[in-house]
């Protein structure tokens, strides 16, 4: 059976040949997401790459959910400002939020709990959080760990924990469906990524009323409230330790961050507002079809 569709819509690189075959046929729209880069492309994009996504988005419609994105579809891919669309990412604030069951793997609430949410790969830097937790524990700080998710690096990160000494404050525990009621059990959220765009787990727990300590990767600064953006640092174990030590040693730091977050989330990334702007242009593209591509075509081919 020959699909005809009335719209394409394809996401991320994996989806590129889709878009280039689209080039064959000018009539039909095309909508195209990005919403970060792997670990391969985490320092420096492959100029092949850049090369494709120029040529096969040329005309396209193209939304990207983070700044940094923005600015490389613009100044590296080359593509017009009139195609490109920032979106931000939104969540259902009504899941994710202060009130609710809580879990947690520690019984001992009077300690204060970090909390993280990550696929357990190589661009997440678990190790580096590891690290700064050894770090503070030789500062003195008292403090529980808990690393919720999998992945092809858990045993390592295991190994390492073992190895560092952390096994009686750190707990992996693996994936679990409800990590809502996971971050309802935090006090503070870390994040340690080598790479990241508009990461969900920083909206996540921002909307769980949570402050963040995390690298500064992506978009993270600028997507968390003002009064968390110092501890948004550098790359290195001892910034992001001192970071969370911050955040450990202060209760009333924490709970007033966290509420700042909360807020920021419920103003900037609400799910519905989410939605309703991908609608519209959803909307948008397909009316733009109804026009002739063929001058275009041969505009942006001359």
């Amino acid at each position: 059976m020959r699909l005809k569709p009335d719209l394409l819509v394809t996401s991320n690189w994996g989806s590129i040949e889709w878009a280039i075959a689209k080039l064959l046929i000018p009539s039909l729209p095309h909508l195209h997401t990005e919403d970060g880069f792997g670990p391969e492309e985490s320092t420096r994009q492959i100029p092949r790459r850049v090369l494709t996504r120029q040529i096969a988005l040329r005309w396209s419609t193209i939304v990207l959910p983070s700044q940094a994105l923005l600015k490389a579809a613009l100044s590296e891919w080359r593509l017009s400002g009139q195609k490109v669309h920032y979106i931000a990412n939104g969540l259902d604030l009504g899941l994710f939020n202060r009130n609710g069951q809580k879990e947690t793997v520690w019984p001992d609430r009077s300690i204060p709990h970090i909390g993280t949410v990550a696929a357990l790969r190589p661009e997440k830097n678990l190790a580096r959080l590891l690290r700064a937790a050894a770090l503070m524990r030789t500062n003195g700080h008292e403090f529980r760990l808990t690393i919720l998710g999998d992945g092809p690096e858990r045993q390592t990160l295991e190994s390492t924990c073992e190895g560092l000494g952390l096994t009686e404050v750190v707990r992996f525990t693996g994936h679990r469906t409800d990590p809502a009621a996971y971050y309802r059990g935090f006090d503070i959220f870390a994040l340690s990524s080598d790479t990241e765009q508009m990461p969900f787990s920083v909206l996540e727990a921002m909307a769980s009323g949570l402050p963040i300590a995390s690298t500064n990767a992506g978009d993270i600064r600028h997507m968390v409230a003002r009064e968390n953006a110092p501890y948004i640092v550098p790359g290195s174990d001892s910034d992001l330790a001192e970071a969370l030590a911050s955040l450990v040693s202060d209760r009333c730091l924490r709970l007033s961050i966290g509420q700042a977050n909360r807020d920021r989330a419920v103003s900037a990334y609400d799910q519905g507002r989410m939605l309703t702007q991908y609608a519209e242009l959803i909307d948008r593209t397909r009316q733009a079809s109804l026009r002739p591509y063929h001058s275009n075509w041969k505009k942006g081919a001359a």
